[in-house]
Formats: C-alpha cells, structure tokens, sequence
C-alpha cells in the first residue's frame, strides 16, 4: 500500500510537469524556419526555365507547392501553355479562381513572364485594374498592352501617355487605345492629335525656318511630308539635334512636349528654345515648369528676357536676375512694358539697399 502511495504521488507530479510544458510551449512556441521564400523563388525560376517535373506540375495546380501567392499566380499562367493538355486545362481552371489583385500583383513586375501577359489578355482582361496593369508596366511589350486597350480606364491610357516613348514604339497600340472608350476629354484630345495625319503644306512652311541649311531644310520638309503625328512623335524622342530643332516648332502640342523629354535633348539646346520668339507660348511654359532645366541660370535669363514668354512667369523669375542682368532689363524695348517697369523698381530697391 505504501508502494502504490508512492507510486500514485510520481505519476501525479510527472503528470504536473508535462501540463506545465505543454502550457508553456503554447505561450511561447519554438522558433522555426521559413524556407519559403528561397524555395518559392526557386520554384519559380524553375518554371519559367522549364525544368520542372510532371508531378510538380500537377502539385502547383493542386496548391501543394511552397510557392508565394504571386510566384505560384505566374507559374500557373506557365503551366497553362503547357504541352501537356491536362496541366494546361488545370492551370486554367485554378486560374480562374484568382482574384484580380493577385493578378495585377503578378502583372506589376518588372520581370513578370511574358507567358503571364498573354494569359490574361486571352481570359482576364475585361476584370478590374488587369488591363491597366498592362499599360503601368514599362517591361509590358506594348503588342501585349495594344491586346487589352479596350479594358483600359483612364489611369493606363495615362501611363500611357506620359510614358511617350514607349506608346509611340507601336502603331498598333496607338491605334487600339486610341479606339478606347475609358479616355477623359483630355486624355480623348491627346488621343485624337496622335491620329492626325501627315503635315500639310502650310503646318510644312510654319516650321521650315527652324533650318538654316536650303539644302537640310529641304530634306527634312520632305521627310516630315510623309510622316503622321505618331511618326513625329518617335523622331522628336529619338532624332538628332537637327530633328529637335524643327520639330520644336511642330504645330502639334504632343510633339513639342516629346521634344522636351528627348533623353538625347542638352542643356544648350534648352537655352536656344528659351531665347526664341517664334515658339509657342506652351513651350515656353514647359520649360519653365521644369526643374531641371530652371537650374540653368541662362536658360532662366533667356526666359525673362523672351517677349513671347508669359508676363506672370517672367515677373516671377525676373527677381532671380543678378545686377548686370537686371539693368539690362531694365532698358530692353522688347519685353512688355509691366515688365520693364518691375525690373526699374526692382533695381532701385537692390540699389538702396531693399530686400525684395
């Protein structure tokens, strides 16, 4: 009986420790490793290389691999191209199932397969914010974005548009947007300049002078005569000098922006565009709207001293002027008289010693 007593007395104290490990396992769990990521980021190279087995295959449709939300979203979409008519038809079917923010998650990647793109400009395009993920992507071939222009809202037609160069890389795209039913009025007007026509003898002659050369002038008045507004709009973002110098006169508000957001465009050039009477008032403003091209000082003082530049940006940037400059200013026939008078006063009080 004493033995049993004893007995009874050890199973209940071991019976105490392990409910106390148990309860502090619970509070505090031991810490484990998450192979996920490298495992999901190795799965998916696997897939977009093709070396993957059969029964990988059929797990991914399954939703028995290790893979991240928007990793395994891509490797269906590989998986449905597939060879093999049971995985292709089971990838799509678990596709089907995905929501529209894991798919533009998936979209919105700089290295998102192309596999992915024609996927969903075949079965996805028409859910909410696809098309646009498209038109947001900069590595989406604009062939791919030109599929599912019809879905576009107006937040992608103006990633479109501010990414210029990229639209204008393809007709087709430019057409197929410019179809689009999503465009605000503004973005609508952009669209409609984009599908205008050649250059007519009398837009021609407005901007011939901007060459000094008969000969060059001639054959860029030709070259210009055959090309649509699409046309110009690539040789302003990727011609020469020469182009940038013509085109900057183009009557067509498109162009003379693209020109100002040629990669190839130089600080010298800027200057010139600043200084010249016979731009559009639009351009002038551009430039003086950019940062980048209002750290120069001459291109500053070219703009105030430019008749043809608007009188409430020159009062403006009048003030940035140095003494030389201002007093200059301050005899110069050519500018508006409101603007001589403000240099005058402004010169005195510099003189006296003011603040401004």
């Amino acid at each position: 009986m004493v033995m049993s007593l004893r007995h009874l007395k050890t199973f209940r104290s071991l019976h105490r420790l392990l409910s106390h490990h148990q309860q502090a396992s619970q509070r505090h769990p031991p810490s484990r490793v998450h192979p996920e990521v490298p495992i999901s980021s190795e799965l998916r190279e696997a897939f977009r290389s093709g070396h993957v087995r059969p029964e990988q295959k059929l797990a991914l449709c399954a939703g028995n691999l290790p893979l991240d939300p928007v990793d395994r979203i891509e490797c269906l979409a590989i998986a449905a191209a597939d060879a093999e008519t049971s995985v292709a038809e089971r990838a799509q079917n678990a596709l089907a199932a995905a929501s529209a923010e894991s798919l533009i998650a998936a979209l919105s990647r700089p290295d998102a397969d192309g596999r992915l793109f024609d996927f969903c400009a075949s079965y996805c395009a028409e859910k909410p914010g696809v098309a646009d993920a498209f038109a947001k992507n900069a590595a989406c071939p604009p062939a791919k974005t030109a599929r599912v222009a019809p879905h576009l809202t107006s937040a992608g037609i103006q990633a479109l548009i501010d990414d210029m160069e990229r639209f204008c890389s393809d007709p087709v795209l430019v057409a197929a947007v410019g179809r689009s039913t999503g465009a605000t009025p503004e973005q609508r007007a952009t669209l409609d300049d984009m599908q205008k026509g050649a250059l007519s003898d009398a837009e021609l002659a407005q901007v011939a002078d901007a060459e000094t050369d008969p000969t060059r002038r001639m054959t860029l008045t030709q070259k210009m005569a055959k090309m649509n507004v699409v046309q110009r709009l690539t040789l302003a973002l990727k011609g020469g000098r020469e182009e940038r110098m013509f085109l900057i006169r183009d009557p067509n508000k498109l162009v003379q922006r693209c020109v100002l957001q040629s990669p190839r465009l130089t600080d010298t050039e800027v200057e010139s565009f600043a200084s010249q009477t016979n731009l559009s008032v639009e351009v002038l403003r551009t430039i003086s709207l950019n940062r980048n091209f209002m750290k120069s000082y001459a291109v500053m003082k070219n703009l105030t001293c430019n008749p043809k530049t608007p009188i409430d940006i020159s009062l403006n940037l009048m003030k940035r002027l140095n003494a030389p400059d201002l007093m200059k200013l301050t005899t110069n026939k050519n500018v508006p008289e409101v603007l001589r008078s403000a240099a005058q006063k402004l010169h005195r009080k510099r003189k006296m010693g003011g603040s401004e």
